[in-house]
């Protein structure tokens, strides 16, 4: 009798290009994010101290300049656990910014980070919380790390019942690809907006927390294959890696029922996108006290 394959999600090696192929659409929740994002704590404070910002799955840095451009005198720390997206960054966006702050990167990861040794005005997250199985878990310790007064916010893909992830689990479950990619896709690790709330209000922050869903135009040919390849197909893809003929064998099965799932017009192919969104602000001191 075989043995059952491990269930546990195959490692991804990120494509910084592929990811920002659709770099529009998938920077407009981030900045919708960004103008929710009320004013912070040391932004007029009378202290030397800089604002500083972490940026949790900072991926190819394309978003943490926007963070720059919002905070010009911050200093912004972007984390993530890709050397290939840390590269991309590093190469495009590390360094002074105009403003007199600086954007700097560093390999880390969310499932274990901790904002140590100093305490953040803002950590945020785009994107990046539905690869982290249990994250919420992580909320005290992200929150504990926090200025009083501070800020966590993050987006996070909301869009696991489509037919783009359906597809792909019912395609990687079955016998021809089973044994294979049991654990290559993208984990339905979100919550619903009611139960980030929860958590949120659980540590005594003032939260809002919403969803969206975008009904995005995509140009070209199979555009949602496309766009799949640069988030959810990674693990499928570096499974696959080394069997170009078994690699293309499995993008064909899944660009057919792709295409009848979301089917091209006179405009381009409709893609809808939930996205979940949450903004937690931590109890400030009391009143006349200032913080350190």
């Amino acid at each position: 009798m075989p043995t059952e394959p491990s269930a546990a999600p195959t490692p991804a090696t990120w494509d910084p290009q592929q990811y920002l192929r659709h770099a529009g659409h998938r920077t407009r929740p981030f900045l919708d994010l960004l103008a929710r994002i009320r004013e912070l704590p040391g932004e007029n404070a009378e202290t030397d101290k800089a604002i500083r910002i972490a940026d949790l799955g900072c991926g190819a840095g394309n978003v943490t300049a926007l963070l720059a451009d919002r905070w010009p005198t911050a200093r912004i720390t972007g984390f993530d656990n890709s050397p290939e997206m840390l590269a991309t960054a590093r190469r495009e966006h590390a360094g002074p910014t105009p403003g007199g702050g600086a954007i700097d990167f560093h390999l880390g990861d969310a499932r274990d980070w901790t904002p140590a040794p100093a305490s953040y005005d803002l950590i945020v997250s785009n994107a990046l919380l539905h690869w982290v199985p249990d994250h919420a878990a992580a909320f005290p310790r992200w929150i504990d790390g926090l200025i009083p007064g501070g800020t966590f916010a993050f987006q996070a893909p909301g869009n696991f019942g489509a037919p783009s992830h359906t597809l792909l689990a019912e395609l990687c479950a079955s016998p021809r690809w089973h044994d294979r990619l049991a654990g290559a896709r993208e984990r339905a690790a979100v919550l619903e907006p009611t139960d980030y709330l929860a958590h949120l209000v659980d540590l005594r922050c003032t939260a809002d927390v919403w969803e969206t869903t975008y009904a995005q135009l995509l140009p070209g040919d199979d555009p949602v294959l496309d766009w799949l390849k640069g988030t959810t197909l990674r693990p499928a893809l570096t499974a696959l890696a080394d069997d170009s003929a078994a690699l293309e064998e499995f993008l064909d099965e899944y660009r057919e029922l792709l295409r009848a799932a979301y089917p091209r017009g006179s405009h381009g192919t409709v893609y809808p996108f939930r996205r979940l969104f949450a903004i937690a602000h931590k109890t400030p001191w009391p009143a006349g006290r200032s913080h350190p």
